[in-house]
């Protein structure tokens, strides 16, 4: 079984409009909703790649309940949301422009009791279960959860994938996640670093490797991606060509691609291939990846 976690899942409006002026009103050509967060996107995209997955995180108010139905009858998904009593779950709003500007809200206060029915969760977890941890934490969680998880998941034989920033990922690096995915910005920041050259980049994944991760994967926007297998074998690819659409979910939609490869004993320059053109497929696209976008472009 496959399990993902958005500690902080969201309603995203987004919205089209030629340009967006601050401090005017502003009048959308296109609107959508989605229900987002990251591990959300990650199982969407998953699904399209014929795997089922389990969506579990914190909810709140009639945010979290409109998640929860959205979940079940527009995305086909499975889920099992903790409801919190604080707070309510983020409406995040996505202005496509001139540029892309996002406005995020916070999320529920989740408390102690809250957490040990998380754990309670955790331990029906079983030997081959695939674990894939995204995203921020709500306001006034401990930045250790994901240690605290990755813990509790020790004494079994899960797959766990990481996909966040600064402390929250690096913390994790402890326990031997079998993959994370920082993006190269996201890769400097961590050694409080400029990468300027794919040799940086690849020096400083390795670096990632030696303190504990299995598999790291840097997605590079136009520049592709790059691999550092469990091996230790650099794996490059260059970026799929198309018109970006939406940068909304595509590194989610990588991780989603390389556990589906994986899943199918891909070897990892293919995996690497599958996870890059899910990435490329939802960047593409108004929305998350479908499965007919991405075999376009593998088929490139």
């Amino acid at each position: 079984m496959i399990y993902t976690m958005t500690m902080n899942p969201a309603i995203d409006y987004v919205v089209d409009l030629p340009e967006f002026k601050t401090g005017e009103v502003n009048r959308v050509l296109e609107e959508h909703i989605f229900y987002g967060g990251k591990g959300i996107n990650v199982s969407v995209v998953l699904r399209e790649l014929g795997f089922e997955s389990c969506c579990l995180g914190f909810v709140a108010g009639f945010t979290g309940s409109e998640i929860e139905r959205g979940l079940k009858e527009e995305l086909g998904l499975s889920s099992k949301m903790i409801h919190v009593d604080e707070g309510m779950t983020r409406i995040n709003v996505k202005i496509h422009s001139q540029e892309e500007s996002e406005l995020n809200g916070m999320g529920p206060r989740v408390k102690q009791k809250d957490i040990d029915q998380l754990f309670n969760q955790l331990d029906s977890i079983h030997d081959g279960d695939v674990f894939i941890l995204s995203g921020s934490v709500p306001h006034g969680m401990s930045k250790d959860i994901y240690c605290d998880i990755l813990k509790r998941l020790s004494q079994k034989s899960v797959k766990v994938v990481v996909d966040a920033t600064g402390d929250l990922l690096m913390k994790t690096l402890a326990y031997h996640p079998f993959l994370i995915k920082p993006n190269n910005h996201e890769l400097a920041d961590l050694f409080h670093t400029k990468l300027e050259t794919i040799d940086d980049i690849e020096y400083y994944a390795r670096q990632l490797q030696k303190m504990g991760a299995q598999n790291v994967l840097i997605s590079m926007a136009k520049d592709g991606s790059l691999l550092i297998d469990e091996n230790g074998v650099c794996h490059r690819l260059g970026v799929y060509q198309g018109i970006v659409k939406n940068s909304v979910g595509a590194g989610d939609s990588m991780v989603a691609g390389f556990v589906a490869g994986y899943l199918l004993g891909y070897d990892y320059q293919d995996t690497l291939k599958l996870a890059t053109a899910s990435g490329g497929a939802t960047a593409f696209s108004s929305g998350l990846a479908s499965r007919q976008k991405i075999e376009e472009l593998l088929m490139r």
